[in-house]
């Protein structure tokens, strides 16, 4: 396995990670036993980063894992890394209700994590969303204390602006930030990203499959899952379903040509996007999970990417990659 370091600070970790959140909600209906098998699977390929969140099934998904961790061989389990994210509020039939960053807040969503995990410290600790009541520096401060008193590794972020990254830092080494980043979500390379750079934070790329809409699996006659949030997701909707589907129709010629899936191409586009990015790949599956890694082993040379920006190029997608009433959240749209 590769493996990449994030940022300055943080820790070295596979050049791939998984994200858990798939796996417990918002995807349609799980299957407990083969998430198992695709985190020990992960874990069997050298996968060491894990990604979850406490409010990922109201605490499902890092039980999840605690059981994955529990029952995979020690050499593994030692080296898997955790990174948690907290403060989303939710509701008993599943909603959302905002995100709370008050410091004992935050070390009250700590000390359930670690319950649930069966660990005694998180490796990355990050909030979901910047709560607007909070100050960032309220909150990363209370991190830094789980930090000092050893329950927490490494702080991190999640889709902060380049305002908000600088004040965070300020206060305490960040070693990431978690935030979209794929070949038709490209928004973090006009400020973000080069602010990231500049003060030695790593990227954790998610949704670099756009939630498996530019994969290659994904269908114009697809019917969702009642619970299957991406029916309520912009990109997945009428005329921007087709032109974002054409997209990949485009991408899929240059896959073929490499001869490579269209999910690989996309993963390993962010892959070449720099050392510091490690994305995070959402399989829920073993066969989902061999295609991204098989990423790893794909190189695209100069007109390989010239191709692609010929395909797909900045500000291609049609509809947001999320609904308004979540954008609104998102600290890294303002």
């Amino acid at each position: 396995m590769q493996t990449r370091t994030l940022g300055t600070t943080g820790p070295q970790t596979s050049a791939l990670g998984l994200g858990c959140m798939g796996m417990s909600a918002l995807y349609g209906d799980t299957d407990r036993g083969e998430s198992i098998a695709t985190l020990h699977a992960a874990l069997d390929a050298g996968v060491t980063l894990l990604d979850t969140g406490d409010f990922y099934g109201m605490g499902h998904n890092e039980l999840l894992i605690n059981e994955a961790l529990r029952t995979a061989p020690a050499a593994a389990r030692e080296k898997a890394q955790i990174s948690v994210k907290f403060g989303a509020l939710r509701t008993v039939e599943g909603g959302f209700t905002g995100y709370d960053g008050r410091p004992n807040a935050v070390k009250n969503f700590a000390a359930y994590s670690l319950q649930r995990l069966g660990t005694d410290h998180i490796d990355i600790y990050r909030i979901a969303r910047v709560d607007p009541d909070v100050p960032i520096e309220e909150t990363v401060g209370a991190i830094a204390e789980l930090v000092e008193a050893g329950h927490v590794r490494h702080i991190g972020l999640s889709e902060v602006g380049a305002e908000t990254l600088r004040r965070a830092a300020a206060v305490a080494p960040i070693s990431d930030l978690q935030i979209e980043y794929s070949l038709i979500s490209r928004g973090i390379e006009e400020a973000i990203l080069p602010t990231a750079r500049e003060l030695g934070i790593g990227v954790t790329a998610y949704g670099v499959l756009s939630r498996g809409l530019i994969s290659g699996h994904f269908s114009r006659d697809r019917k969702l899952a009642a619970n299957d949030f991406r029916g309520m997701s912009p990109r997945f909707q009428g005329e921007n379903l087709d032109r974002n589907l054409d997209l990949v129709d485009a991408l899929r010629k240059i896959a073929e040509q490499k001869g490579v899936s269209v999910a690989q191409t996309a993963i390993a586009w962010v892959l070449a996007r720099g050392e510091d990015i490690v994305p995070l790949v959402g399989a829920r599956r073993r066969d989902r999970l061999t295609e991204a890694l098989g990423a790893l082993d794909v190189t695209l040379g100069s007109d390989d990417l010239s191709a692609i920006e010929r395909a797909v190029p900045p500000g291609a997608a049609a509809g947001d990659r999320y609904p308004a009433n979540q954008m609104a959240h998102l600290d890294s749209e303002r």
